[in-house]
């Protein structure tokens, strides 16, 4: 993308087509017919953010939201594109939309997000895929109303991919999956060009929501009873840069938790290059922000970072952590790493396993390098082959696991404040939760705990989990 026209607007703009839409649903609702709307969504929390926006457009125009597709009469499907397994799956399961399609001819099928945000993607879909009615990129979220309108009222197939007019649009309404934890995107895109994310290409450069905006939604969020909210963004740590008025990452940290109330503040993701000591020690003052950083190293290694393009090197990683540890000594850090970049030596590997045996996190996300279409990693020579990614995967998990369960055991016979999410899925005779640190707790309770802060006193612990009693 060679340049950016951004724009700031309400999703104002939009409530005519909603009228017009609303109007078509009420006449079949007083004809007998209800019209629901199916949500499908991959990807990371970015993609879940968006989705409740997808959500919330649908409920304005009043369709009922409904957890099967084959209970649907519109169904948005909102896409990732940051590895090849999540993009063939999203067009797997849209393939078997077929069906219902056939079944009933006036279904509406919609695809969005990252994948279809690639135009080579927009046009498969247009040749390969007819009985999608609409596709749009994730810059074009807040037109769906306008979209859909077009496709009912029109009855024609609508393609609106990305383009270089980036908004940034207040006002688009949420329906939330939770009632006390929120996500809450406070930019949008990436100007990184990490050698192997398509991040930047599919969602387009960086673009800030203005403060006011974002701790406008936070207040009314905690008057609401949210409990946690967490700040998003591909970068959040380079929040701000394209405002004139001074307010970076941490002025906005410091101004949010101004509002009173009970909650704590979360935010991923986080860039190294840009986390500042400033970031550092706003969290330190601010008892509202919870005790946990998400640092990606992505390698130990100097030399692979530099071909990852991440600007950054292992002393100034080391020295970050070592000055969040000095102003939070108890800080839980969590990081993630690509196994198997290209080019990726033995040597290079052992000093990721060195890194994790150094800096002790709390948790790694690891992840097996994908090739991404577009991306210099995927057009670089040196690409490794599966069973050495495979199996150096398996070795970065071995070297984790005793240092996650160490760092887990000393919190046996410490009582810790958990923010209870309901009955466990895998354990359903336990509650679940998770503490400032964002550690899994499991303890015995009532599940109308959930949405509430209980206080858990430790009694056992393993690699993934803390198991405990309430106390009181």
């Amino acid at each position: 993308m060679s340049s950016i026209n951004l724009t700031h607007t309400d999703f104002s703009q939009q409530s005519g087509y909603i009228k017009k839409i609303r109007e078509i649903i009420n006449a079949d609702l007083a004809a007998g017919k209800r019209r629901n709307a199916c949500v499908v969504t991959y990807g990371c929390q970015q993609n879940e953010a968006d989705s409740e926006r997808i959500a919330g457009m649908l409920c304005e125009m009043g369709y009922t939201l409904v957890k099967t597709e084959a209970d649907a009469d519109i169904i948005v499907v909102n896409t990732c594109a940051v590895r090849d397994h999540a993009e063939k799956r999203a067009l797997s399961i849209t393939g078997g939309y077929k069906h219902l399609k056939e079944n009933n001819p006036d279904l509406i099928i919609g695809v969005g997000g990252c994948m279809v945000s690639k135009e080579d993607m927009s046009e498969k879909i247009k040749h390969s895929y007819p009985y999608i009615d609409f596709v749009f990129g994730t810059g074009k979220l807040h037109s769906l109303p306008q979209i859909i309108h077009t496709v009912m009222d029109k009855d024609r197939r609508v393609f609106a991919p990305n383009g270089d007019d980036l908004t940034v649009a207040e006002g688009v309404p949420v329906s939330r999956e939770s009632s006390y934890r929120a996500w809450v995107s406070i930019m949008y895109g990436c100007n990184n060009f990490c050698t192997y994310c398509i991040v930047p290409y599919v969602r387009g450069r960086e673009r800030s929501r203005r403060p006011e905006d974002i701790i406008d939604e936070v207040r009314g969020l905690v008057a609401s009873g949210y409990k946690e909210i967490t700040l998003l963004g591909q970068n959040v740590n380079s929040y701000g840069k394209e405002f004139r008025e001074e307010c970076d990452f941490a002025d906005l940290i410091e101004r949010i938790c101004e509002i009173d109330g009970d909650y704590i503040i979360r935010f991923m993701s986080s860039h190294p290059k840009d986390a500042t000591k400033k970031l550092i020690d706003t969290m330190a003052k601010n008892k509202h922000v919870a005790r946990q950083f998400h640092l990606p190293l992505q390698s130990g290694s100097d030399a692979l970072l530099k071909k990852m393009n991440r600007r950054y090197d292992m002393a100034q990683y080391t020295e970050l952590i070592d000055y969040m540890r000095e102003k939070m000594p108890d800080i839980a850090i969590s990081t993630d790493f690509i196994v198997g970049f290209p080019g990726e030596t033995e040597e290079d590997f052992s000093a990721t396993l060195d890194a994790v045996k150094k800096i002790r996190y709390d948790m790694l996300f690891t992840f097996i390098y994908s090739k991404r279409t577009g991306t210099p990693a995927a057009a670089m020579e040196d690409q490794i082959p599966d069973d050495i990614k495979s199996e150096r995967f398996s070795r970065l998990l071995s070297a984790q696991e005793p240092i996650a369960e160490e760092i887990n055991k000393t919190y046996i016979g410490k009582t810790v404040r958990v923010l209870c999410e309901g009955e466990s899925k895998n354990n359903p005779d336990k509650l679940t939760g998770r503490n400032d640190g964002n550690k899994i707790v499991l303890f015995d309770g009532d599940k109308s705990l959930e949405g509430k802060f209980v206080n858990v006193k430790i009694t056992d612990a393993a690699a993934f989990a803390l198991y405990g009693e309430i106390e009181g």
